[in-house]
């Protein structure tokens, strides 16, 4: 939403000014010349008022031809060329505070570690998701294999390259995120649901021909995941619930592979009634270790 000013001259208002839009190199000048035609305005105003209240008054000395002359000169003086060049160095001011803004509102939704969204994106994404749409809950198998033998260096290394993987196939309109840890999170838009879960199918694929190479050595890592369907009525966190659940079950099926929430083995009842009683659904799925 764009920030304006509004300067105060008594009980009226000037003209608002818009503050919006800085990060254009040409904002700060802009910004500028309206503040020096808003001040030439205002003070050529106040000049001419002056003017008429001194010439009915009897203190006008000069001729007033002569007044008005000078009257101009100072306006465009004062209340151009000073009043611009303020607004010209608070304006840069306001852009920088601008990009700051903007570069920590970025940072506060992205992952440092890999450059993709974090689980803040993600829960606004699941919120808002409409239509057609899957969600997949992804797993590095063996993580903590990784990072015991080789270091917690390489396990980073991994993680990044795995991220590297999921944002080469998961492009727009989908969003890749980092859970935390070795986890990450896919909402899939668009298309069939079956087309859906061959693109799961295709990144567990991508992931397992993609190897890390530390110190000569080839680390090849391979990808286990989850995958729900977002429906009418269905909340975000069942869904969350059921592709864990299904993450749950191709780990424990011997991992590298896609399990989509139609394999898992759940009494009906349970399902229909998860709105009312998600603490007995959750209970029922259990949660993977």
């Amino acid at each position: 939403m764009k920030e304006q000013a509004v300067i105060l001259i008594g009980k009226g208002r000037w003209p608002q000014i818009d503050l919006g839009g800085f990060e254009r190199p040409r904002a700060v000048l802009h910004f500028a010349l309206r503040v020096c035609f808003c001040s030439v305005i205002v003070a050529s105003l106040a000049g001419f008022l002056s003017l008429l209240l001194l010439t009915l008054t009897g203190y006008l000395t000069l001729p007033f031809d002569e007044m008005v002359r000078l009257m101009v000169a100072f306006a465009w003086l004062f209340g151009g060329i000073l009043t611009g060049g303020l607004a010209f160095a608070a304006g840069h001011v306001i852009r920088e505070l601008a990009a700051s803004r903007s570069t920590f509102e970025r940072l506060s939704k992205t992952d440092t570690l890999t450059g993709l969204a974090n689980r803040r994106v993600f829960n606004e994404a699941v919120a808002a998701v409409s239509g057609e749409a899957s969600l997949a809950i992804i797993d590095i198998d063996r993580f903590k294999s990784i990072n015991d033998r080789f270091g917690h260096q390489v396990g980073d290394r991994v993680i990044q390259a795995v991220s590297s993987v999921l944002r080469e196939v998961f492009d727009e309109p989908h969003l890749v995120v980092r859970l935390g840890g070795e986890e990450f999170g896919v909402v899939l838009r668009g298309g069939t649901r079956q087309e859906r879960l061959a693109l799961v199918e295709e990144a567990r694929k991508c992931v397992a021909a993609r190897c890390v190479d530390f110190h000569g050595t080839e680390i090849c890592v391979t990808i286990s995941a989850g995958v729900a369907e977002f429906g009418a009525g269905k909340r975000p966190e069942i869904v969350y619930a059921w592709a864990d659940k299904a993450l749950y079950l191709a780990k424990d099926s011997g991992r590298d592979r896609v399990i989509h929430e139609q394999s898992l083995v759940i009494l009906e009842p349970l399902i229909s009634d998860h709105a009312s009683d998600d603490a007995r659904l959750f209970a029922a799925i259990g949660r993977r270790d």
